[in-house]
């Protein structure tokens, strides 16, 4: 069985389906994503990568996909790579390297997201002790940990509802 091509993968991801939709599908995923705050090519990357049937391509599939340059993919995969969402493996038989979305990636941002709540309510208890717990910007920062404490508290119950829906072994 001959080892399927770059160009192969990238043909085949076109099949069943409108491919001329593709391209502004992605553009508007990546819009949304960048409102999220996510780099704009980083953004594209990763819906370019989570739109193809195989999750995974290789830098040069990247750029003729999206239309950009080399210099903009590797830096774009270099980002996805440092915050979890996408690995880097070599092509077998050459020295090239795929990029591939990870296996429940949306998981992996959420857990992200604990993280980055964490650190926006230790910035909160610090910011109570400066101000005061009893002026008006004290409160606030009280009023915004107890929420950030809340939806730390309610994660880990959605997250163990979420496994249980999607089943065992999956």
């Amino acid at each position: 069985m001959a080892t399927q091509q770059p160009a192969d993968r990238a043909e085949a991801a076109a099949d069943g389906r409108d491919q001329p939709a593709v391209g502004p599908y992605i553009e508007r995923f990546d819009a949304i994503l960048v409102q999220a705050g996510f780099a704009p090519m980083a953004a594209r990357t990763f819906v370019a990568l989570l739109v193809t049937d195989s999750g995974a391509l290789t830098a040069g599939e990247l750029s003729r996909m999206l239309a950009a340059s080399p210099a903009a993919i590797s830096g774009a995969v270099r980002y996805l790579s440092q915050v979890g969402l996408i690995s880097r493996e070599r092509e077998p038989g050459t020295r090239r390297h795929i990029y591939r979305i990870l296996d429940d990636v949306w998981t992996e941002v959420s857990a992200r997201q604990d993280q980055v709540l964490a650190r926006w309510a230790a910035a909160a208890r610090e910011g109570i002790g400066l101000l005061g717990p009893e002026t008006p910007a004290g409160q606030r920062m009280a009023e915004s940990l107890d929420f950030l404490e809340f939806v730390q508290g309610e994660r880990p119950a959605m997250m163990a509802r979420w496994r249980e829906h999607r089943g065992p072994g999956r």
